[in-house]
């Protein structure tokens, strides 16, 4: 299921899903790096896709990306 994501439904999602909230005012593509604001207060960007599918809900603070192995 090939679901088009636009501003609103990304922010509603965010809302629903994380702490975080969204800041970024346009979405233009899966590529596309988004702006967020943590439960902590720190601003921090990473594109939907992460957001959604990896579970990257929260700031490099609050949650250090995972180690390469």
């Amino acid at each position: 299921m090939n679901k088009r994501w636009t501003i609103s439904k990304i922010k509603e999602f965010v809302e629903n899903n994380s702490e975080s909230k969204l800041l970024s005012t346009e979405y233009h593509g899966f590529s596309q790096k988004l702006l967020f604001k943590c439960a902590c207060g720190s601003n921090f960007e990473k594109t939907f896709t992460k957001f959604k599918n990896n579970n990257q809900r929260k700031c490099d603070v609050c949650q250090p990306p995972k180690v390469a192995r």
